[in-house]
């Protein structure tokens, strides 16, 4: 958006969308990496310190997830039993499951999620650089911030019906957060007369 506004030249725009595009998937992707890798650091850490409670205090770590059992409503002594069933099945998973909520469907892989991230955000920002590249110079700025308004509504949209949503709240949302951040950059665009 800062780039329509200080040069709406096509060249300018291609330029600027493209660094921005490479930049930006790789930001993305590469903070993905790091959060997700960080995440199953920390989860590492916390079944290794279970395994270590576990072999040093199993009737203090038995009688742990029997209060698990109970909180979730079941008598004492059928907490007693089902903590004793499960310990004898399986300490650790019980515990990893039961007491830190980990499992491995949950587990989220580092290279999947940086490479979802990255393709997600190319494709997402291919769409207003495509907007700027099809229209006439005159008109670029206003044809860019109608057509990712647009495609981030959409977004917004298929985000909340994905996750059962309702869909007016996260549309809204996105489109509101979207428009905020093309206006920081149109105002610093046009305030200094250069591309952000």
């Amino acid at each position: 958006m800062g780039v329509a506004v200080a040069n709406p030249s096509a060249e300018a725009v291609l330029i600027a969308g493209a660094a921005g595009l490479a930049a930006g998937a790789m930001s993305m992707a590469a903070g993905e990496y790091v959060s997700v890798s960080s995440q199953s650091d920390i989860e590492g850490a916390d079944i290794a310190r279970e395994a270590q409670a576990l072999r040093e205090t199993p009737a203090e770590e038995e009688a742990e997830l029997a209060s698990i059992w109970e909180s979730r409503g079941l008598s004492p002594a059928t907490a007693a039993l089902v903590a004793r069933e499960l310990t004898e099945a399986d300490a650790l998973g019980a515990h990893v499951r039961d007491e830190l909520g980990l499992s491995e469907v949950h587990s989220a892989n580092p290279l999947q999620a940086a490479f979802a991230s990255g393709l997600t955000f190319t494709l997402a920002g291919a769409v207003p650089m495509v907007a700027a590249l099809v229209s006439p110079a005159e008109t670029v700025a206003v044809v860019v911030t109608v057509t990712t308004l647009l495609a981030l509504a959409v977004l917004g949209a298929l985000g909340a019906w994905a996750g059962g949503a309702k869909l007016l709240r996260p549309t809204l949302r996105v489109v509101f957060w979207g428009g905020a951040a093309m206006a920081v950059t149109a105002a610093i665009g046009k305030l200094f007369g250069v591309a952000v």
